[in-house]
């Protein structure tokens, strides 16, 4: 019966007819053209005829009997995580008092550019359905859910009747919140490693004691308590409270090196995500946590807090930021910074140097912020230079893109040495990877009391 819904014909607004009525109705002409050579072919045609128009009524009757025949309610969270898989799924209701083959189609946002999504599937009487997929958005913004189409035809099979039911959902997509979730329950349960985050040997520790706790690999050998290991029979260590409320801010270049995409996302966006997830770190680890946003001028700036509406605030402003086409203003960023930044702070800086002329005209304002602050500039690896030089040239042309690639790797290269040389702390990462990579580091940097 799958394959009548798949092709069906508008005979009204609701009314549609399947392949099936067709395939009959192919049937009756052939009987009707076998006529003129064989007579008694004419009978035979009048009958099926009748039979087809016959059972066309009565599938149609039993369609439209009930008014309400199928129910159909969207299920959607209340917003969207960007570039995380989000579940929707949709509730089925059969009222008929037979079973009924049905296809669902559901009006999605046009941002997943997606036009082949169907789900076909048999509901007996008053049996409850739920249909889920999962939708990934790749941007921000404001998504808008349409009406969900529900065809519906009888064991007859020949003809289909349409319920257009539902409401127009519009659902934000955030940053990721969830990728923010799951790196907050690791940090609860000290479990960061599974998601790739090294464990940062202590070099040293404050003079607050805070706990005495079993020894795990990574503590440090030295702050073994030989006593309370004596006791127990296992290694015990002490524990000693990080510093605390030191102020951490996120800068995220806005301008138009971060409008580059990769996987379908933005630049920008692996920024925005990276940013969200840290400064949750950061806040679990009792430091107070600020924002700003920049291009050829500055944007958002949150003053760092620790306040608890705190990454409530950081989610609505990255909420609504977007790239723009113009060259990042760091002479701006960097007096900015002095006249708000007062105290010295941890600056993450999320930006990308594409050669090392550009990374140069920055390099100024970069080594003046690193004077007053612990700065670490975050960019990326070009992952389509990397997949490049992978490859083997088999002609003159593809060996001469080789090379312009490893000239492209190596000055990105040159760019970390160059940063290091000058006492700044970098990070070039792909974008799958930035979060990890900016946690570990933030990690490093507290273990090593840098800050």
């Amino acid at each position: 019966m799958r394959n009548f819904l798949l092709h069906t014909y508008a005979l009204g607004r609701d009314l549609f007819l399947n392949s099936r009525f067709y395939w009959v109705l192919g049937l009756i002409v052939f009987c009707y053209l076998l006529g003129f050579f064989v007579p008694i072919f004419f009978p035979v045609g009048h009958i099926v005829l009748a039979v087809l128009v016959l059972f066309f009524l009565m599938d149609s009757i039993l369609l439209f009997r009930i008014k309400g025949g199928i129910s159909a309610i969207r299920i959607c969270p209340d917003r969207f995580s960007n570039g995380d898989r989000n579940p929707v799924s949709i509730e089925l209701y059969n009222a008929y008092p037979y079973p009924v083959f049905i296809k669902v189609i559901d009006e999605l946002p046009f941002q997943f550019q997606i036009r082949d999504q169907e789900f076909s599937l048999t509901l007996d009487p008053g049996q409850r359905h739920m249909l889920a997929y999962e939708l990934q958005p790749k941007e921000r913004g404001e998504y808008v859910f349409g009406k969900i189409n529900v065809f519906v035809s009888s064991t007859v099979g020949l003809a289909t009747r349409r319920y257009t039911l539902g409401n127009e959902d519009r659902i934000p997509t955030y940053p990721s919140f969830i990728q923010m979730r799951k790196y907050q329950l690791m940090a609860i349960s000290n479990r960061l490693t599974e998601l790739g985050v090294k464990p940062i040997r202590r070099l040293g520790h404050t003079t607050e004691f805070e706990q005495i706790k079993e020894y795990v690999k990574g503590d440090d050998f030295r702050t073994i308590n030989w006593k309370a290991t004596a006791r127990s029979a296992k290694y015990m260590v002490n524990q000693y409270t990080d510093e605390k409320a030191q102020p951490v801010y996120c800068l995220i270049d806005k301008s138009r090196t971060m409008k580059m995409p990769f996987d379908g996302m933005r630049l920008l966006d692996y920024a925005i995500n990276a940013a969200l997830v840290i400064s949750n770190i950061a806040l679990y680890k009792h430091d107070k946590v600020g924002l700003l946003t920049f291009a050829q001028r500055m944007d958002s700036f949150l003053k760092a807090d620790q306040k608890p509406l705190q990454m409530r605030l950081i989610q609505e402003l990255l909420y609504k930021e977007d790239t723009q086409f113009k060259e990042a203003a760091m002479d701006r960023l960097f007096v900015h910074i002095r006249r708000n930044i007062p105290h010295r702070s941890l600056l993450l800086l999320f930006t990308n140097f594409e050669s090392l002329v550009a990374m140069n005209r920055q390099l100024p304002y970069l080594q003046s912020l690193a004077k007053s602050h612990v700065l670490v500039v975050i960019f990326f690896e070009n992952t389509a230079v990397k997949d490049l030089l992978q490859n083997p040239p088999e002609n003159t042309q593809d060996m001469y893109v080789k090379t312009l690639g490893e000239h492209f790797s190596f000055e990105k290269r040159q760019i970390v040495r160059e940063l290091k040389q000058r006492g700044i702390i970098s990070i070039l990462t792909t974008p799958p990877n930035l979060t990890v990579e900016t946690v570990n580091k933030y990690l490093e940097i507290k273990s090593r009391r840098l800050l």
